[in-house]
């Protein structure tokens, strides 16, 4: 593993997130989320969601995004970035019909059922320096563990 860190962006993200000029971001095919670690796509993943396509993912595409968290449950790093605040929800800030207590309601249970973290961030500048920060530090860890791991062969 490399000591320096590189962001995957999957090649299918729609509205990638921006990230600063430091950060070396490449383009990618991941198997699950949207965004992972080079050389550790197969232990991070993060799912980003618009308040819009969340909505969804409470509604008509449930199946679908369930399987998706299902696949996540494998990664050790893993979370759900949503671009909005728990806030949006109940004011319904969106145009779905889906109640505000059901679309928090799934994320709540989700977030049980599945062991993965979701995170409400204010906008999509918040995402990115939050997902940024779970990258960080997950990279950082890894680091520490293959220097300790060689440190005692």
């Amino acid at each position: 593993m490399a000591d320096s860190m590189r962001v995957v962006i999957d090649t299918r993200e729609q509205k990638p997130w921006a990230f600063p000029a430091d950060v070396d971001a490449i383009a990618g095919s991941l198997d699950t989320g949207d965004y992972s670690l080079a050389g550790l796509e197969h232990l991070a993943a993060i799912e980003r969601k618009s308040l819009a396509d969340f909505c969804g993912c409470c509604g008509r595409d449930r199946s679908r995004f369930e399987r998706e968290l299902q696949r996540l449950k494998a990664y050790r790093c893993r979370a759900v970035i949503v671009e909005a605040t728990m806030g949006d929800v109940l004011a319904h800030k969106y145009r779905s019909k889906i109640a505000p207590a059901s679309v928090l309601g799934s994320a709540a249970a989700w977030q049980t059922r599945y062991d993965t973290p979701f995170v409400w961030a204010e906008n999509r500048e918040q995402a990115a320096h939050y997902a940024l920060l779970i990258l960080r530090g997950f990279h950082r860890d890894c680091l520490r563990f293959a220097k300790t791991m060689a440190a005692n062969t």
